[in-house]
């Protein structure tokens, strides 16, 4: 493996462009905070965090790919474009407890940086707003759009409760079903009716029974949102919601089989008739190891407390449309520890820790982090010319044969 080397007057600069916006970058991410929004909801946090770049020279186009929600804020010329990612959406009735103020305000910190060596590294310095991490996969429609096009390599670093430098995110996708069967009087006539809460009951342990038979990662968890509306009326009409996760998509799409013949299983079992729809999937993340391995030089350097490679492996995870991203396009997504105690992302004491201390002091060397990874792409040779070959081969490949 080669040793990462970063020119001493780059890292420099890149720590010092933050150490110059503290004040800013952390009353963002605490306005953010304050006020917390949904996916595709999220304008005046999208305001702020374009506000805030626009102020600071970037050309920003607002309401990309589609989104009202989803910027672009760019600055300078060079072949090489470094995209990171503001995430800003929270979560129902918990807020920002998975932290991304954070996220926003550390790729925003991030970019004032390279913005200081940008014509030095020759390189291009993209913020894209990305909407509905939570719920919707903005970054998907962004994707689909032709948002990350002009993208070299996208990144973003993600609040936590430990660093890891690669973590592995899981495929997801959310199933929504929905069981129809007839009304009737529970006591005078139940044997007119046809019970929809029977259908998800029996989906339900068929789930439950299957999951001996999960292969190593798959996961499955689910509630119910509509069970019926009077104890004394047969329920004609009863609905679930799934999230199914595994290590990659093609496993996921075994799951998937599994699962919604377990949907059938209810509608079968019960007379009832159902309906299943998905959302677009979450791809499994997969880091672009010169970026993975930059970026731990880089954390190294700040004195981060990071894992060792094999607790990595096993440390859980959650699942990101960044995950789609990293298909697509060379890509990092590490974790970052704020501090948080015993809580865990979306709990509403991981809500509290995101904007204490400990979550300043990762936001601030989250960006210097995610610069000095950049540069040190932009300043290798060899990593450059790669970045720029598959930039250039995706763009082809899109174009099509002449």
């Amino acid at each position: 493996m080669r040793r990462m080397r970063l020119s001493p007057e780059v890292r420099r600069r890149c720590q010092d462009a933050v150490d110059q916006a503290q004040d800013r970058l952390l009353a963002l991410s605490r306005s953010l905070h304050a006020e917390p929004e949904t996916a595709f909801r999220e304008y005046r946090s999208a305001a702020k965090v374009s506000g805030l770049l626009r102020d600071e020279g970037f050309a920003v186009d607002v309401g990309v790919g589609g989104l009202d929600t989803a910027f672009t804020a760019r600055y300078g010329d060079g072949p090489l474009v470094v995209g990171l990612c503001a995430e800003y959406d929270a979560l129902p009735g918990l807020g920002h407890a998975c932290g991304h103020n954070i996220i926003a305000a550390s790729s925003v910190g991030a970019a004032l940086a390279l913005r200081e060596v940008a014509a030095e590294l020759d390189l291009t310095v993209v913020v894209v707003g990305t909407p509905a991490e939570e719920e919707g996969g903005g970054k998907i429609t962004l994707l689909e759009a032709g948002v990350f096009d002009s993208v070299s390599m996208a990144m973003l670093v993600h609040p936590a409760p430990e660093d890891n430098c690669a973590p592995r995110p899981l495929a997801l996708v959310e199933l929504e079903v929905t069981y129809t069967g007839r009304e009737s009087h529970s006591a005078l006539a139940p044997h007119l009716g046809v019970n929809a809460a029977d259908a998800l009951t029996i989906a339900e342990v068929a789930v439950g029974v299957g999951r001996q038979h999960f292969e190593p990662r798959q996961q499955v968890h689910g509630i119910v949102t509509r069970g019926g509306d009077v104890p004394n009326v047969v329920p004609a009409h009863t609905r679930a919601l799934y999230n199914l996760r595994a290590a990659d998509m093609e496993s996921l799409s075994r799951l998937e089989s599994r699962i919604r013949a377990c949907f059938a299983a209810g509608a079968i079992g019960a007379g009832c008739t159902h309906e299943v729809s998905a959302t677009p999937a979450y791809a499994e993340l997969v880091h672009d190891s010169f970026l993975s391995e930059a970026y731990r030089s880089a954390a190294t350097e700040l004195g981060r407390p990071l894992v060792s490679r094999a607790q990595e492996l096993e440390m859980p995870t959650g699942s990101t449309d960044m995950g789609n991203v990293s298909r697509a396009l060379p890509s990092l997504q590490p974790s970052i520890g704020i501090n948080s105690g015993d809580a865990v992302n979306h709990q509403p004491e991981f809500a509290a820790a995101c904007v204490a201390p400990g979550a300043d002091r990762a936001l601030l060397q989250g960006a210097v982090a995610l610069a000095w990874t950049a540069a040190q792409a932009a300043q290798d040779e060899q990593a450059r010319q790669r970045l720029l070959d598959q930039h250039r081969e995706r763009g082809a490949s899109k174009v099509g044969p002449r």
